[in-house]
């Protein structure tokens, strides 16, 4: 297939490989506390994305990648078994007030239309869909998509103006034959890569967003769409994790990688899935130096499979964990993880809870590492002045923070020590002397 663009420009990667500085470059810049000129050479190499599409004017700009802060994502969207725009709508904007950079459409009930375009339209992150889910939820089973049914998705989403998507290109033919062969508990997870696989096998071709790759950039690169190469294959349990399956698609997608860089498209890499602590950190820099540094987008890891209901902490210790070795962006889970769609309450929680871990990384990431650490420090020496209303604006959920501080009586100390308090006792001591 050719695909003849209607809008012809440089792209974001291509303008910085001329070492123009874009003005989304130069917001980033500031706002990430980095020089304009290392920012700019990041996104031309592909280590660091802005996920923006063209039409849209009132986004903030978002840079995932190296030496830039740690991001956060949100997954919303509406479910065969329950539709309700307003509430998806809610959930979008609890994400983005509680700490979520981006917003993830990942919608397969009635209105999936509506979802996204009123999230294009109403919340200004970045936002990003899975276009195969839309192109399945239009047929009557997955095995009927069509070709044309799989690119017109995307293409009806870039033209609405989403700024990210994810394609599972990585699940091949190949990728298909390591599951056979390596016997796995949950034999595919994704959805978006169920749906490839199952297509794939009733009709025994290839994937034909990997098969006609070059068709799909043409596609993106109009409207300066950035591409999430998707974890199809990622493991769904501790014992399926790191298998060959997953690293069979990761070489995929170093290869889908390069040919995006190639065409002048920004590309992220999704990844996996559960995975033991000890495997996360050698499993994240394969990935990462497998891929060329492209940015990494993870689904936690979760680190056990039998915590249903805290989810959103098993991925944030995973996340945490993985961010040390170079993970980028963190997709929020929550606690109905596994169990139920979230609800508004869900999403607060897994966004405040994906935020700390976001930070934490930061603590140590190089680029970003000092000012994590003013963070810190403010808050330390708020505690050591015993400034209550300091310490809980710089909370990262000071809602919180305030409620509970509010059952003490003792405006000067907390109610767990009281007139015991630690800090207290050592000021009076060091003072008097």
């Amino acid at each position: 297939m050719v695909y003849r663009p209607i809008i012809m420009h440089d792209t974001l990667i291509e303008q910085a490989r001329k070492g123009n500085t874009t003005p989304e470059i130069s917001n980033v810049a500031q706002k990430e506390g980095i020089k304009t000129a290392r920012l700019t050479i990041l996104v031309a190499q592909g280590k660091v994305v802005i996920p923006k599409n063209i039409l849209r004017e009132h986004v903030r700009p978002v840079a995932v990648g190296e030496c830039v802060s740690t991001k956060v994502n949100a997954n919303i969207g509406t479910s065969r078994a329950h539709t309700d725009v307003d509430e998806e709508m809610q959930k979008a904007r609890t994400a983005v007030k509680y700490g979520a950079d981006a917003v993830m459409d990942l919608s397969t009930g009635d209105d999936i239309d509506e979802v996204r375009r009123r999230l294009i339209k109403e919340i200004d992150v970045p936002i990003g869909t899975v276009p195969v889910y839309q192109a399945a939820s239009n047929c009557t089973s997955v095995p009927d998509m069509t070709t044309d049914d799989m690119f017109n998705a995307i293409r009806l989403h870039v033209k609405d103006g989403v700024d990210f998507i994810t394609v599972h290109a990585g699940v091949t033919l190949n990728a298909l034959d390591q599951l056979r062969s390596h016997g796995r508990i949950l034999d595919i997870v994704s959805r978006g890569g169920s749906f490839l696989a199952s297509w794939m096998m009733h009709n025994d071709r290839e994937n034909p967003y990997y098969a006609e790759f070059d068709y799909l950039l043409d596609i993106v690169k109009e409207y300066d769409v950035t591409l999430s190469l998707g974890d199809g294959m990622r493991p769904g349990c501790i014992a399926d994790a790191s298998d060959g399956a997953m690293f069979q698609e990761v070489i995929t997608l170093g290869e889908l990688v390069r040919r995006s860089r190639d065409a002048g498209v920004q590309s992220m890499v999704e990844g996996p899935g559960h995975v033991p602590l000890d495997e996360i950190i050698s499993g994240v820099r394969s990935i990462k130096h497998i891929c060329g540094g492209a940015p990494l987008y993870l689904l936690g890891p979760l680190v056990t499979d039998i915590a249903p209901g805290y989810d959103h902490i098993t991925a944030a210790i995973g996340g945490a964990v993985a961010g040390m070795a170079g993970a980028d962006f963190l997709c929020m889970t929550t606690p109905s993880e596994h169990l139920a769609l979230p609800n508004a309450e869900d999403i607060r929680e897994g966004a405040v809870v994906t935020r700390i871990a976001a930070h934490a990384i930061d603590l140590v990431k190089a680029g970003q590492r000092q000012r994590a650490r003013d963070m810190d420090k403010k808050m330390a020496n708020a505690r050591s002045e015993l400034d209550w209303e300091k310490q809980l604006n710089l909370a990262i959920d000071p809602e919180r923070a305030i409620r509970i501080h509010s059952r003490c009586k003792d405006v000067e100390t907390c109610s767990m020590c009281g007139e015991l308090c630690s800090i207290k006792l050592m000021k009076d001591v060091m003072d008097k002397k």
